[in-house]
């Protein structure tokens, strides 16, 4: 086909190119680059990857498909071109054991919603944050953020970390020409996916792109949440290989009267209180290793993490956790730097692939275990969302 002698020689400085993002450190290109490429590559288990609704919701809640697994694949293309003929378009071709078929479709939106952090629901009474591992919270906890003295809707100052940006690479604000996938195609990555092999996007409002991609999605999490006799729980989880690092979250609060949330509890195995940002996100291997050394992220070599006795008391009617494994990077660009310092570099393009892996749990009432042991579902009527999501399980509330 036309694109083989274009592919091999991209490949070919697709091989040069692992090396090329400490480089880009190093040494700015005298111009360019014209086209940057975004993949991010995740692996998801537990209660998000419960597929089927509100059953599959109330399945994974109670226990039931705890061994789903879904894989994500998010594909971003920003260009400082306009579009050589008509409307932008632009496809990624992808190695057969992708299972998406040919190419995909990089789809250019009027517009993008933007990515904030945000309160799980609408504040109403107070907000207690701990964080830390161990059986106890740790001095100063928790800091408790009171909604009733604050103005509607408003979220506390300080909540979320603003050193850990998110980054999802190209957007329609810094692009000319911008695409995106999943799109409207109806195409979506499978669980038996791989990203192992060839890579090629080709569009007319960038140069074209190609590279060889060495590694795969990530393994996925089991997790397990022991009660431990002092009340706190116990988080237990498999090491993952290639994972650069480890952060647990967890949301909960207590039921009011009326059955609406009352207080919230926010919790995070950061030991210096980070929140949101880019942790919830994809982080490269070098950054991982910045807040592995603070503390922000578990090191690679943890598999188990202890959620304060005070966590558990403060949120006892609904409790929701997630566990995230960072992954590595993979950094491509063309042309490679050149070895004499003093001729020009024109880059044409850059391309990065980030990987992470996810798995989550709920607790819901009446999932109270013995100490010691897994929690697990007994009949209890409660009010609230307890007993809505019980009675659709049970018929009676249980």
């Amino acid at each position: 086909m036309v694109f083989k002698s274009k592919l091999a020689a991209g490949l070919a400085i697709g091989v040069l190119a692992l090396a090329t993002g400490p480089s880009l450190a190093q040494r700015a290109p005298t111009s360019g680059p014209i086209a940057r490429y975004d993949m991010r590559a995740g692996t998801v288990s537990g209660f998000m990857a419960m597929g089927g609704g509100m059953g599959g919701a109330l399945g994974m809640a109670f226990g039931g498909g705890g061994e789903r697994v879904q894989k994500e694949l998010y594909l971003r293309l920003g260009s400082s071109l306009a579009p050589s003929k008509g409307g932008p378009k632009a496809d990624h071709f992808m190695p057969a054991g992708a299972k998406l078929g040919k190419s995909v479709a990089l789809a250019t939106p009027r517009q993008e919603r933007t990515t904030s952090d945000e309160m799980p629901q609408k504040p109403s009474g107070r907000l207690l944050i701990f964080w830390g591992c161990g059986e106890r919270a740790g001095k100063g906890q928790p800091v408790v953020f009171d909604f009733a003295k604050m103005a509607q809707g408003q979220i506390p100052p300080g909540l979320w970390t603003s050193t850990i940006l998110r980054d999802w690479g190209p957007n329609l604000q810094n692009s000319k020409t911008f695409g995106r996938w999943p799109a409207e195609d109806g195409k979506m990555i499978k669980p038996e996916s791989s990203l192992l092999g060839a890579h090629r996007v080709a569009g007319n409002y960038s140069p074209e792109i190609a590279f060889t991609l060495g590694q795969e999605f990530l393994d996925p999490l089991r997790s397990t949440q022991t009660v431990n006799a002092s009340g706190s729980v116990a988080i237990g989880w498999n090491a993952v290989p290639r994972a650069t690092g480890y952060l647990a979250w967890l949301f909960g609060g207590k039921m009011a009267p009326d059955g609406q949330m009352g207080d919230m509890v926010m919790w995070t195995s950061s030991a210096n209180r980070q929140f949101g940002g880019g942790l919830q996100d994809w982080i490269s291997p070098a950054q991982v290793a910045g807040l592995v050394k603070d503390r922000t992220v578990m090191a690679p070599t943890t598999t188990t993490c202890t959620i304060p006795l005070e966590v558990r008391k403060a949120g006892p009617d609904f409790r929701m956790g997630t566990l995230t494994a960072y992954g590595p990077e993979e950094s491509f660009a063309y042309p490679a730097r050149p070895a004499d310092a003093k001729v020009p570099w024109h880059l044409q393009w850059t391309a990065r692939v980030r990987h992470r892996s996810i798995t989550s749990w709920m607790d819901m009432p009446g999932m109270a275990a013995a100490p010691g042991q897994p929690e697990q579902p007994r009949c209890k009527k409660k009010r609230g969302i307890g007993g809505i999501l019980g009675g659709v399980v049970g018929g009676d509330g249980c």
